[in-house]
């Protein structure tokens, strides 16, 4: 996942009403990966929201296709030439 950045900066949150039992948890995994808690918790918020192992579109897609019969069907394909963008 990218950093996006505003105006040169990353932006920032606050977390209120964060629990005593959540942010131990929270700085003792930080110890735990021997970094910060502040990194722990951007790996945590990156990885929930962009979860690694998500498929993507052609992936989904092959799956429709899994265990579909296709011997003996054919595909035409349109052969016809492409003619560029005219900008002028």
């Amino acid at each position: 996942m990218a950093p996006e950045f505003r105006n040169g900066q990353m932006a920032q949150i606050t977390i209120r009403k964060l629990s005593d039992e959540i942010h131990r948890a929270l700085k003792a995994q930080a110890a735990h990966d021997g970094i910060s808690a502040e990194e722990k918790a951007r790996r945590l918020l990156a990885e929930g929201l962009f979860p690694p192992n998500e498929t993507g579109f052609g992936d989904r897609l092959r799956m429709l296709a899994d265990g579909v019969d296709l011997e003996g069907v054919d595909f035409d394909r349109d052969r016809t030439g492409i003619e560029g963008a005219d900008f002028s």
